[in-house]
């Protein structure tokens, strides 16, 4: 049985490196990395008493990772502005976190090599817990200045509604 249901002459996997990052409506400029979707549901083990030698397990919380989005410095404000709602240093008291917006959802887009969208993942609840701004500078070294955020969120799920695209 093929692995794509549309393109069953298809034997290869998708690539990693053609992406997009939407928030707000908005695509968000020049996102270069984004990490891995990764959920992970604790164990809860537990044991009869009249059965010492058998351990029993069942699902116990889940919790998904943060996501990093990493991209290279531009004047683009869109990581600047998501971080400021969060914590914005001399706004005044009880003005520092915009209570109402400091959270988005957001969606990541996955397309295959000829640039057709082939998978979307909406992101629930996300908020910035890390903003770098800058990296650190170095004038012996011959790199693109990266800045970064860090999304905490409430969980993701595969948008079944985008279908697998018809390739030729």
């Amino acid at each position: 049985m093929s692995e794509f249901t549309v393109n069953p002459a298809r034997v290869d996997p998708y690539k990693n490196y053609k992406f997009r990052v939407k928030w707000d409506g908005k695509y968000v400029a020049g996102v270069s990395r984004v990490s891995a979707l990764v959920r992970t549901t604790e164990v809860v083990e537990h044991r009869e008493g009249g059965d010492p030698s058998a351990l029993h397990k069942s699902p116990g919380l889940t919790k998904y990772e943060p996501i990093t989005l990493e991209r290279g410095v531009t004047h683009d404000p869109a990581f600047e502005d998501w971080a400021n709602l969060v914590w914005k240093l001399g706004a005044g008291l009880g003005a520092e976190v915009a209570l109402k917006e400091f959270r988005k959802d957001i969606i990541i887009e996955f397309y295959n090599e000829a640039g057709q969208l082939a998978l979307a993942y909406k992101v629930h609840r996300c908020w910035v817990s890390e903003y770098q701004a800058l990296p650190d500078l170095d004038a012996n070294a011959n790199a693109v200045a990266i800045q970064h955020i860090k999304l905490e969120n409430e969980g993701w799920e595969r948008d079944t509604s985008v279908p697998e695209p018809v390739e030729s």
